[in-house]
């Protein structure tokens, strides 16, 4: 086909209604791409149909394009098929003209030509409703460009004008055109499939070609093509990527892939969009050469019975066409070479499978049956009523029907839904030349592959076309330049994580969990707190426990003497009020043990501060009171009248703790009680529990008060050194504040330097010795008296006392 030149013209056939059509009316044939008109007229009209060129040019000498004939006899055999259809429209016959638009600016002619009157005049009214033109449908052209360049003029009159392969999403626009169709699938999901089979193999880095350079009608390329031409080139040379989809209409490929064939490209797959997805002649172009894998998206394959015959029918004998200068005359439209180039490829087309064939197929019918529901037509004949476009396009936009086992009816968009395939390119005797590989479902917007590729490549396999390699396990993609495709990979550092769905951030992991150096998720950290297991809670547990049965001893023994003068020389009933409290710390001590809790909390807070200032005014108070005794009665009595009249030190016991219970109730308003989880600064891996980290400021405050009153017991005692000895207690409550003082500037000291679960078990620690200082510290002395010296806890004893240090005095 490649060394044959033909006579092409451009010619125009319209398909009309008559009661009689001749079979001996020559007709012409087109070139590279065709725009059919489709119109109807009455059964009974007696104005013979004819084959009309509208000022035909000198015939050029220019190749036959195969496809575009095969595509012309698809819409020649739907039409004779209808007409032979006595059930579809009796009584009346369909005509047809074609027209050449192998360049844009073909495209106008045809498109005034077909909205013009029968005189090839147009005029220019108010209102069209009434105006009946040329044809009243058009199907096609094959490709977006020209159809959108058609449809902005006929999309005005409302033209019905169905497209079969256009994929355009432009065309989706009804606001803008209004009377267009198509019997293919959209664009959307032409590229959604390709995506599908991109993803597939893993496929990210891609070359898509949409321009490329247009020859002149004789093929020939200038200088500024050649140079466009071989820019493309040298960047597909320098480009790694190995998949190039190209979106180019079939027109300037035939240069294009002769450009390939001088290059080395075998490692390469080529991606077909719907134009050339299926075309024999560049088939026929590579299939001696290695060019690498074709992979093509196209319709899905629909067998027309009959079509193949019909392809190869031969011209009727008929008397040369006179070589004339008429508007009308036509230049070999049987086009005897057209048929032994149809015979050559015949087998291709066979095997190919009629995909878009059928789409030009179901546009005839679409408009046959359109006209069968407007024309109210039955099994004798039809209405004779004038067919307006406008009217026409209603029903086509309505028609439901089967055709050859598919569903032939258009959605809201005017598309109508058919199978994609993906097809590769075959070359050798007996096979499939474009073999179906997969299938895309446009209702699931799945693929789903019916057989295995065939690579061009190294052992079969699938080719690697990437910018850069899959990064390691958990080291996430920073992107080099502007494509996403590009990156380096960077570790994500402990604590963070990479999620599957996000290539290119790493995560922070929760604050209860932590992450190793390029992690793909995060575990659960290893919780510290103060546990029953652990050697300094055994012990502080004993001294608990023996601060608990002590206390509970010392309360058994005060009770029992409770009448005996060394008990109410210790404070009497208010010795049971720093005991109860003594044996309920010793008693709470677990509080301290185990995961802090809000209950836990609120008792380290709240419950021990509470009852360690309640022993701690009970002891000032007391040091206080044996002073006042001694030494400030005689010289204030009314004052230590009001003192003792009043419950004095229960006043001050409870002034104390009240302000002790404000300061609390402060410090837990001021924060919250809710226990935390902190990471452990020395290992990331571990989380401490505790309480809020405003409860070390409230702890710290709180035991400001109490070394305040353990300075003042400390004065008072210090103060009463030189009083009878059973009375003087201030080696007791010394040792007792010293104590108390001592460890609380410690705990301080501590908790200012040191965090975690470390800080826990000193607070405790300092807690049960404070409560022990006072317990063993306080009692225990007076508990020793009462056992192991009864002979000095009698009344007369005490006098005895009393009256000696009176004369030292004196």
């Amino acid at each position: 086909m490649g060394s044959q030149a033909r006579t092409v013209c451009w010619f125009l056939l319209s398909l009309r209604v008559s009661a009689e059509l001749s079979e001996s009316s020559n007709f012409h044939l087109a070139g590279d791409y065709l725009l059919g008109g489709l119109f109807s007229l009455h059964a009974n009209v007696k104005k013979p149909v004819s084959f009309n060129v509208l000022e035909v040019p000198k015939c050029k000498e220019y190749e036959i394009k195969v496809l575009g004939y095969n595509l012309m006899q698809a819409m020649r055999f739907a039409v004779e098929e209808v007409n032979q259809l006595s059930s579809l429209l009796p009584g009346v016959r369909l005509g047809y003209e074609i027209v050449d638009v192998c360049y844009l600016s073909n495209n106008v002619q045809p498109g005034l030509y077909f909205l013009a009157e029968d005189d090839y005049f147009l005029p220019i009214l108010k209102d069209y409703s009434n105006y009946v033109p040329h044809v009243v449908a058009v199907i096609g052209p094959d490709n977006s460009e020209s159809t959108i360049t058609v449809a902005n003029i006929l999309s005005l009159f409302l033209l019905p004008q169905i497209t079969y392969s256009a994929i355009s999403d432009q065309l989706q626009d009804k606001q803008r055109f209004p009377a267009v169709l198509r019997t293919a699938p959209s664009a959307n999901h032409h590229i959604e499939a390709m995506v599908q089979l991109m993803l597939h193999f893993r496929w990210n880095w891609i070359v898509m070609l949409e321009v490329l350079p247009v020859t002149d009608p004789n093929h020939a390329m200038g200088p500024q093509q050649q140079e466009a031409l071989d820019n493309i080139f040298s960047k597909l040379q320098w480009s790694t990527a190995r998949i190039i989809v190209v979106f180019s209409p079939e027109l300037t490929l035939h240069n294009f892939f002769n450009e390939v064939l001088r290059h080395n490209f075998g490692d390469v797959v080529w991606i077909a969009s719907e134009s050339w997805a299926i075309d024999p002649a560049l088939h026929h172009l590579l299939e001696p050469h290695y060019t690498g894998t074709f992979l093509g998206v196209t319709i899905q394959r629909v067998y027309i019975p009959g079509f193949s015959e019909f392809r190869l029918r031969p011209a009727e004998a008929r008397p040369p066409i006179p070589n004339g200068t008429n508007l009308r005359a036509t230049c070999n439209q049987e086009c005897d070479t057209c048929l032994n180039t149809t015979e050559y490829f015949n087998n291709v087309l066979m095997q190919s499978g009629e995909r878009v064939v059928y789409s030009v197929y179901s546009a005839v019918y679409a408009v046959a049956h359109a006209l069968h529901s407007l024309l109210r037509c039955n099994q004798t004949g039809c209405a004779k009523d004038v067919v307006y476009p406008w009217q026409l396009l209603k029903k086509i936009q309505d028609v439901d029907f089967t055709l050859l086992g598919n569903r032939v009816h258009f959605d809201s968009h005017g598309d109508m839904l058919r199978q994609l395939d993906i097809v590769q390119w075959q070359w050798g005797l007996g096979q499939n030349p474009f073999r179906s590989i997969a299938s895309y479902d446009l209702i699931q917007k799945r693929l789903k592959f019916i057989s295995n590729v065939t690579w061009h490549t190294v052992n079969n396999t699938i080719p690697v076309s990437s910018c850069s390699k899959n990064c390691p396990r958990g080291q996430r993609k920073k992107p080099v330049g502007l494509h996403p495709c590009c990156f380096e990979c960077w570790d994500c550092p402990p604590g963070t994580f990479l999620n599957s769905t996000d290539e290119f951030n790493c995560h922070n992991c929760p604050s209860s969990m932590w992450s190793h150096k390029n992690a793909i998720s995060c575990f659960k950290r290893r919780l510290s707190f103060l546990e029953w297991n652990e050697a300094p809670t055994i012990m502080v547990f004993i001294l608990a426990v023996l601060g608990f049965l002590s206390t509970l001893a010392i309360l058994v023994i005060f009770w029992k003497h409770f009448q005996t003068p060394m008990v109410r020389s210790a404070g009497g009933p208010m010795c049971f009020l720093m005991l109860t409290p003594l044996l309920l710390a010793f008693g709470m001590v677990p509080v301290y043990v185990g995961p802090p809790t809000i209950f836990t909390c609120l008792c380290r807070q709240t419950f021990f501060t509470l009852c360690y200032s309640v022993c701690l005014s009970c002891v000032t108070v007391r040091s206080f009171q044996i002073v006042c005794v001694f030494k400030m009665a005689s010289r204030l009595p009314r004052a230590y009248g009001f003192w003792v009249r009043y419950h004095g030190p229960y006043i001050f016991v409870a002034f104390t703790t009240a302000i002790k219970a404000a300061l609390v109730v402060g410090n837990m308003l001021s924060t919250t009680i809710n226990p935390i989880g902190r990471t452990d600064p020395d290992d990331p891996n571990i989380m401490i529990l505790s309480c809020h980290p405003n409860y070390r400021n409230g702890l710290l405050f709180n035991t400001s008060m109490d070394l305040l009153l353990s300075v003042v017991g400390f004065s008072f005692a210090y103060m009463g050194k030189e009083l009878p000895t059973n009375y003087n207690e201030a080696k007791f409550i010394t040792l007792s504040m010293t104590f108390s003082f001592t460890s609380s500037i410690s705990l301080c000291t501590f908790m200012s330097v040191h965090d975690g679960v470390l800080v826990t078990i000193m607070d405790l620690l300092v807690t049960v010795l404070n409560f022990l200082a006072i317990s063993l510290g306080y009692f225990g002395p007076k508990c020793y008296m009462i056992l192991f010296y009864p002979e000095r806890n009698t009344q007369a004893y005490f006098n005895s006392m009393i009256q000696g240090y009176t004369m030292r005095k004196s």
